[in-house]
């Protein structure tokens, strides 16, 4: 195996069989000590946090992969905390997708004037640029199409994907009592055809699920899914 990236949350391998091997960590993202899932850096490190992360992740794809849903997702490994991936390229440097079901986080900060907390929100989906250095600004499908990060057609395909992953996971949540506020994903394209589909992973740290009111942290949402 050879290391390809070290990322916040996951290293990257590449396998010899033209596939890459994804490592999990137990780092989450967050700002002084408090997990965040749109936050740039990594804010501490909860043990198990990697496993924990991965389960739920080869959860939710099993079930895409019933309904023909394309991911990048070939196997998982829990013990281990590494998932087998088909090869992908990202669009541009990387853009992070986000279904919004209610008005919280980054969405709340900057349309507060408008938005109260908490407010439903209509599967809204959001794109933003995989950029630290600029706090990940969103961008729009005109800016996208212009800047040749991607079609107006591929932007069409990524809309129709989130919306309809992230009703998946809303739904499998739904069955356990939890509300889906947000959730983020990354998208890539595969194959000759260039195929787009889901990579990277589906995980508590990934979203923002309530219960009865409460905000569910990553580790434990993977218990109240799992059991």
């Amino acid at each position: 195996m050879k290391l390809i990236y070290s990322g916040k949350t996951k290293d990257v391998y590449a396998l010899e069989d033209g596939n890459y091997l994804l490592k999990f960590k137990d780092d989450v993202t967050g700002e002084n000590g408090v997990f965040d899932p749109g936050a740039n850096t990594v804010g501490l490190t909860m043990e198990g946090a990697g496993q924990a992360g991965l389960r739920l992740t080869q959860y939710f794809f099993e079930k895409l992969k019933e309904q023909g849903i394309p991911t990048h997702y070939i196997t998982a490994n829990i013990e281990e905390a590494t998932m087998t991936v088909k090869p992908a390229t990202v669009f541009g440097h990387g853009l992070e997708v986000i279904c919004r079901y209610r008005a919280v986080g980054s969405f709340l900060r900057r349309y507060g004037m408008y938005a109260k907390e908490g407010q439903p929100l209509d599967a809204f989906v959001e794109v933003t640029l995989k950029d630290d250095n600029r706090q990940d600004p969103p961008i729009s499908e005109d800016a996208l199409d212009m800047l040749g990060i991607l079609t107006k057609e591929e932007y069409k395909i990524l809309k129709e994907l989130t919306q309809k992953i992230a009703s998946i996971v809303k739904a499998e949540l739904a069955k356990k009592g939890i509300e889906l506020y947000d959730i983020k994903f990354e998208f890539g394209r595969s194959g000759k055809d260039q195929q787009i589909l889901l990579i990277d992973e589906i995980s508590g740290g990934n979203m923002r699920a309530y219960k009865d009111g409460q905000y569910i942290e990553p580790l434990q949402l993977t218990k109240l899914i799992s059991e």
